[in-house]
């Protein structure tokens, strides 16, 4: 008895509110569609995307490039100072870490294994 109560309140208020049909939008944004990242980008992510577009790094976000750590390639060391410590794991299966200074000019040779390291001005992003 309850429920029919409820089906008949139900289908009566369904059949005497019935609100004017709405027109469906063809188009819920702005005559252009939808805009894209590098469009609606503001502030320090637009900064980002047009250096990431131009191929430069200005907050070192990507993986730094692989070096063949010979002398005539040898492993790049950003520094902002004219000497910065670095730390050499020779071999891949090695836990230990040869640390030693390196200095800004010519590249050096890391103490235990031989490959070369090279510092390289960098400045800072702000």
């Amino acid at each position: 008895m309850a429920a029919r109560l409820l089906l008949r309140g139900a289908l009566r208020a369904a059949t005497t509110c019935r609100a004017a049909p709405v027109p469906a939008l063809t188009r819920g944004m702005a005559a252009g569609g939808i805009p894209t990242d590098e469009e609606q980008a503001t502030g320090m992510e637009r900064i980002i995307m047009k250096a990431m577009q131009e191929g430069s790094d200005p907050y070192s976000m990507m993986k730094p490039k692989e070096y063949a750590g010979s002398k005539a390639d040898p492993h790049l060391v950003p520094s902002i100072t004219n000497k910065r410590i670095v730390g050499c794991v020779c071999e891949e299966d090695n836990t230990a870490v040869v640390w030693f200074w390196l200095h800004q000019g010519e590249p050096q040779r890391c103490p235990s294994c031989g490959s070369h390291y090279q510092l390289v001005a960098h400045e800072l992003p702000h």
